[in-house]
């Protein structure tokens, strides 16, 4: 099992950056997909990007190009730079390790990023 620790949320203005961080409390090398999902009110949980333990990144249509996820698996953490952001960015941010062989997802508790003027 592993536990995860979001940080770098907050409120920024159309057109800054954030940079989220996911620490896990395990080793997340070989065996867990590292995700960013987020949340925003009234909608479904929705994948942001993931990267797979040999290091494919996958971007949902709203955010490539604009967001880099990464991960560092001698440090166990993951982070997500988020540039260019939008107003439609807004939305509770949740760190997401899916382990590939007992098909378990581990989340964070989320951080609020605010995206207005």
């Amino acid at each position: 099992q592993v536990q995860l620790v979001e940080s770098g949320g907050g409120l920024v203005q159309p057109g800054g950056s954030l940079r989220l961080s996911c620490a896990a409390s395990g080793s997340i090398r070989n065996i867990y997909v590292m995700g960013w999902y987020r949340q925003a009110p009234g909608k479904q949980r929705e994948l942001v990007a993931n990267v797979l333990p040999g290091g494919t990144t996958n971007y949902s249509d709203s955010v490539k190009g604009r967001f880099t996820i990464s991960r560092d698996n001698a440090k166990n953490t993951v982070d997500l730079q988020m540039n260019s952001l939008k107003p439609e960015d807004t939305a509770v941010y949740y760190c997401n390790a899916f382990h590939v062989v007992r098909g378990h997802h581990y989340w964070g508790q989320g951080t609020q990023v605010t995206v207005s003027s």
